[in-house]
């Protein structure tokens, strides 16, 4: 099968695009950059730009023809490339996007264009080429806060967290009803939504632009909800970047990485060989036609922040992580997924350790 991959010099595009063709199938990249081993593109001060104008080649490098992918440097919101590419496709990995959590409310109309209209223009063109079958990069972000449960009310979904609690250091959430302590609990996939920040809020779009999609076109969709992915070939030195990335380019600068809040937030930490395992899983997912599915891309070993950074820094021989209780607005305190779903559905069930993960990151 002929499949393209949005975002196929990217982060963990790159290694999409190298575990489907290790699988035998034919790739077709798409990216705004040449190769992957340059930065996040979000980097790229012409990223909400036509890459035309730039003087780039939307033909196929010679690099590629040699190596047998054929990738293409060009934007997805791009309906005439789009047009020139599809023809053929059985299958779009949908990756390319603006990530992170941004630096301020500037961000904004780039998540809308690069994220939601992106997204738009790419499912077009799709229907007017009669491809049925797309797996969507998306994220746990649009859960928004994870799962609780309340010793007296039972399971709750707390609300943002308020400027004052964060202010006095207060960061875990009560209980909406009798602001009791809450247990956080691992979420699935039939949760409700409620996306915190611009980020969170252009993935859920893409969730909803693709069901819509789906429903009009007789298409599959298999959606996955990433977790804290991290590996080699993370972007560096960039604040749209995640944060074992941030922690890494800290201590590759001789400088303590930096925790916000207490250090005691949850996360899964999911390495990048696995993402890519999942994607190729998707694209022989069980969906029915007109259906959008999705499942929880997670290790199922939740970890917290601060022990994250402590085993990098042990990796990397220090300096110790400095705990510094600041917050962000658009940060949830906990998210734990259940893999439950992707392992019955998919066959999938993430491979690298923890610990062994930690420390190829920390050298790479």
């Amino acid at each position: 099968m002929r499949v393209m991959v949005t975002g196929s010099a990217g982060f963990i595009g790159g290694h999409v695009t190298e575990t489907l063709r290790a699988a035998g199938l034919d790739v077709i990249g798409l990216d705004l950059r040449h190769s992957a081993d340059v930065r996040d593109a979000s980097l790229d001060p012409r990223h909400g730009a036509d890459m035309r104008d730039a003087g780039l080649d939307l033909r196929h490098s010679a690099d590629a023809r040699e190596t047998g992918l054929e990738r293409h440097c060009g934007d997805v919101r791009d309906a005439a490339l789009l047009d020139t590419l599809l023809p053929g496709v059985g299958a779009v990995v949908h990756q390319a996007a603006k990530v992170g959590l941004g630096v301020d409310v500037a961000d904004l109309p780039d998540y809308a264009s690069v994220n939601v209209y992106g997204t738009a223009v790419l499912l077009a063109a799709m229907a007017r080429h009669g491809i049925e079958r797309l797996v969507l990069a998306s994220s746990m972000v649009v859960y928004g806060e994870g799962r609780y449960a309340c010793a007296i009310h039972g399971q709750v979904r707390p609300g943002p967290r308020a400027v004052h609690d964060l202010e006095r250091g207060r960061f875990d959430p009560a209980c909406p009803r009798c602001g009791e302590p809450l247990r956080c609990a691992e979420i699935e996939e039939d949760a409700p939504t409620d996306p915190r920040n611009a980020y969170a809020t252009s993935k859920l779009a893409q969730e909803h632009l693709a069901a819509n999609w789906a429903r009009e076109t007789g298409g599959r969709v298999a959606a996955l909800r990433y977790h804290n992915v991290y590996g080699p070939r993370m972007p560096r030195d960039t604040p749209y970047a995640g944060v074992a990335a941030i922690f890494r380019s800290e201590l590759a600068a001789g400088r303590a990485p930096k925790v916000f809040e207490d250090g005691r937030q949850l996360r899964d930490f999911v390495h990048v060989r696995d993402v890519a395992r999942a994607n190729l899983a998707a694209l022989a997912a069980p969906v029915r036609p007109g259906e959008l599915r999705a499942w929880n891309i997670a290790s199922g070993t939740p970890r917290t922040v601060g022990e994250m950074a402590r085993a990098l820094a042990a990796e990397r021989g220090g300096p110790s992580p400095l705990v510094t209780r600041e917050y962000r607005l658009g940060d949830v305190r906990h998210i734990v997924a259940s893999p439950g779903r992707a392992a019955a559905e998919l066959g999938f069930r993430a491979e690298v350790g923890f610990e062994a993960g930690m420390r190829e990151f920390a050298g790479s």
